[in-house]
């Protein structure tokens, strides 16, 4: 009976918990018959091998164990745990933390019905996928880190890539990827006593690419989303235009008007009833043909600033199917806007509380795709 009380303490604690249990367990049984006692050493053995099977704690499978069949018709095909990755599930396979009537199984054995199925699986898989929890459904994420510390990350977003979940993406999302990767350094867990989800600080569209500042905390996020909106965050974009602008350098003002249905921005040169201001200043960098390379600053954050103004004086964004020219884009066979957030400094003329360590400091992407094929450095000999 003690044996038994012994084995239920391994089997339901975790780690090096499991451990003291049961030596203290065994020191109350030191005083017993050696029957007794070497009884209580094979259970320990016994609930250690559940435990800690390869040395690191592990959640044990769920008390409602049901038949396989329910479930799959093959091991592989798990469809009752929808936040489990593919991927992660096949590790778990070859891991033999997925059990058929006990013994490790192989991804293609067939079920049958009365097949049982164990499954030594992180609790939080089994729950009902909801926005806080489908981060758990990336296995690798895919991010290029510009800088990262206990504060924030800073991220180089792909184009074509979503910051946030929309109608046409709910997983592969920026934020999901972010969320996913400081999960798995145990950085971060939504389950965790007043535990913060990182959250982006601003916003890059589905087809621009460049660097999107996550804030790991709540103070981190309010400083931020404070210094962007008192024009204390410069940042800088390039893209290539079609058209050399003119000036060379110069600022872009005005309002623009987004019509939510059409999703498109209008731009006006005078106020309009709903119209907010927008300012641009732009420096041309380079000209190749009818393509110029083009820094733009914005002093304003809108809806398609950069792509809206250059279209209005006559220098549209190349690839742009919205404001730019599909002659020449299907010509270039370009169908995304070259448009890329390509540095991010932070002078901070006011204090910046928690984040003064980052005062002077400038952020560059080094590569910028669009840059690269039309615009390439020289060669050094």
């Amino acid at each position: 009976m003690r044996s038994t009380v012994l084995a239920f303490l391994l089997l339901s604690a975790r780690g090096g918990v499991a451990a003291l249990t049961a030596w203290l367990v065994c020191r109350a049984l030191r005083r017993a018959h050696a029957p007794s006692r070497l009884l209580c050493w094979l259970w320990l053995a016994v609930g250690l091998r559940f435990v800690l099977p390869w040395g690191i704690p592990l959640k044990l499978p769920r008390p409602e164990s049901a038949p396989l069949a329910a479930a799959a018709d093959t091991v592989q095909e798990l469809g009752e745990l929808p936040l489990l990755p593919p991927a992660l599930l096949q590790k778990y396979i070859r891991l033999k933390r997925v059990k058929v009537n006990g013994k490790g199984s192989k991804r293609d054995v067939r079920l049958a019905a009365g097949d049982v199925l164990q499954l030594y699986i992180n609790d939080e898989f089994f729950d009902k996928p909801s926005e806080e929890n489908i981060f758990l459904t990336v296995f690798r994420p895919q991010l290029d880190i510009v800088y990262e510390d206990e504060n924030l990350l800073l991220v180089n977003k792909r184009p074509g890539l979503v910051v946030h979940a929309d109608e046409t993406e709910k997983v592969n999302t920026l934020i999901n990827h972010i969320q996913a990767y400081l999960y798995q350094k145990k950085e971060w867990n939504p389950k965790w006593e007043n535990a913060f989800a990182p959250a982006l600080c601003n916003r890059i569209d589905r087809n621009t690419g460049g660097i999107v500042i996550a804030a790991k905390n709540a103070e981190t996020l309010r400083i931020i989303n404070e210094k962007i909106k008192n024009h204390e965050v410069e940042k800088s974009y390039l893209c290539i235009t079609v058209g050399r602008p003119k000036p060379v350098e110069g600022k872009i003002a005005g309002f623009l008007l987004k019509d939510e249905a059409k999703k498109q921005v209008a731009f006006y040169r005078r106020p309009i009833p709903g119209g907010k201001t927008a300012v641009t200043l732009y420096r041309t960098l380079e000209t190749r043909g009818p393509l110029s390379l083009v820094e733009c600053r914005l002093l304003t954050g809108r809806t398609h600033q950069i792509r809206v103004s250059m279209a209005e004086i006559g220098c549209p964004l190349l690839g742009d199917g919205k404001y730019g020219r599909g002659d020449v884009n299907r010509r270039y066979g370009e169908t995304r806007q070259a448009l890329y957030s390509y540095q991010l400094a932070f002078p901070f003329p006011t204090d910046a509380g928690a984040l003064n360590y980052l005062r002077g400091r400038v952020f560059t992407v080094a590569d910028v795709p669009f840059r690269d094929k039309y615009f390439p450095a020289p060669e050094t000999p």
